[in-house]
């Protein structure tokens, strides 16, 4: 089998030595340094670390949007140049048309696929989508006409809607009151293993991490720092993990990590 084969048959995405660099006519600022990272098919993986670790960054690479300063980044053992709707990306801040309601979002994404369907179908697999995050009721209301949590709802809809292997997902949450965060974190964990999504989450909640992943990429500024395997079954209920002695261990070994990062941080600030 060629390296080539290889690479396909056992990483749906690898990240070979990528560096990232921000740039202006005054500055250069290294966001990302050598970062290796390989990611199976059908895994759900975490990236988590403080604002400004390049989580965000990287997520943007895989996505496409822009292309590394040095190394290379593979999907399906094939170079990614550009975004392709072969990943389907959710950001924080929803990234829905005002002018389009529930369901006209979620048609968006299916027009977007490609696939060649006739209108009755697009209408039927879009009611479904809609339906799965629990928005039926509301398929007619437009984006002003929706909480925080029912847009982020949409913005899921519309990504599976898109039926790639792979959702990239930056901080979805970040922005929802802690209840109706709970709620979608079980519905995207729910609705990504249904659908065998691969999945990539930024985030810089712990628990969030715990509850969702297979692994954990905790990052410190610029780099990976560790990658921690979650060994808890599925379906996860944050409510019956607390507490158990796996979940305290992975939990004591983030937030362990976390300081860790900041201590190094002030003994570097304070040498210079």
């Amino acid at each position: 089998m060629s390296e080539h084969q290889e690479t396909q048959a056992a990483y749906k995405i690898e990240v070979r030595n990528v560096s990232f660099d921000y740039e202006d006519k005054k500055t250069k600022f290294a966001a990302l340094r050598s970062v290796d990272l390989k990611i199976r098919e059908g895994e759900f993986i975490c990236i988590l670390g403080a604002s400004g670790c390049g989580k965000s960054t990287l997520l943007s690479l895989l996505a496409g949007l822009h292309k590394p300063s040095a190394g290379e980044i593979l999907l399906d053992g094939r170079h990614v140049k550009g975004p392709g709707t072969d990943r389907a990306v959710v950001f924080q801040q929803y990234s829905l048309f005002p002018w389009l309601t529930v369901k006209g979002n979620v048609l968006f994404g299916i027009r977007q696929s490609g696939r060649k369907l006739g209108r009755a179908q697009r209408m039927e697999l879009a009611e479904s989508y809609v339906e799965s995050v629990g928005l039926s009721g509301a398929k007619d209301r437009y984006p002003s006409q929706l909480s925080g949590g029912m847009k982020q709802r949409v913005a899921v809809a519309r990504a599976l809607a898109l039926e790639s292997d792979v959702l990239l997902m930056d901080e979805p949450f970040g922005a929802i009151d802690p209840r109706l965060r709970l709620e979608l974190q079980e519905l995207v964990s729910k609705l990504c293993a249904e659908h065998k999504k691969t999945v990539v989450f930024i985030t810089h909640d712990v628990d969030e991490a715990i509850l969702l992943a297979d692994r954990i990429v905790v990052m410190e500024p610029g780099r990976i720092r560790s990658i921690l395997k979650v060994r808890l079954p599925h379906p996860r209920v944050r409510e019956e993990l607390a507490g158990t002695e796996e979940y305290e261990k992975l939990h004591r070994q983030l937030i362990s990590a976390f300081y860790d990062q900041v201590e190094e941080e002030i003994d570097a600030e304070v040498a210079l």
